[in-house]
């Protein structure tokens, strides 16, 4: 089994109210769960900071883990997910777009584990 395959998300120009809305935050997740195949050992954790704060969230995986972080007031989400299985390509910038009004959406890839050959010295 390969050690496993991290995506870091990065939502801009999101709108303010989604990302202070637990129920969309809750269903983003259900979706990404459900797309990706993914397999929850516990319920979500949630924690919903006051007035106008954002919300984080988590989600232990039996492949390891789904995170998410917002900023209202800067119209900002992160977001990452690690897995150990492979899975398919997920369509991030519209699903983000569609869930929280996402304008720009960055996604990196990294494989985790992959060990980068040193520089030989000749």
């Amino acid at each position: 089994m390969d050690p496993g395959c991290e995506w870091i998300v990065d939502a801009h120009g999101c709108d303010p109210s989604a990302l202070r809305c637990l129920n969309t935050l809750k269903a983003l997740f259900e979706r990404l769960i459900v797309d990706l195949g993914l397999q929850p050992v516990a319920e979500a954790v949630w924690h919903q900071f006051p007035d106008a704060g954002g919300i984080t969230g988590v989600v232990v995986l039996s492949e390891s883990h789904l995170t998410c972080h917002t900023f209202p007031e800067r119209g900002f989400a992160a977001l990452n997910v690690y897995c150990c299985r492979p899975r398919p390509t997920w369509p991030w910038a519209e699903r983000l777009a569609e869930a929280l009004g996402a304008t720009e959406v960055q996604v990196t890839t990294h494989l985790r584990g992959v060990q980068v050959a040193a520089p030989s010295s000749t």
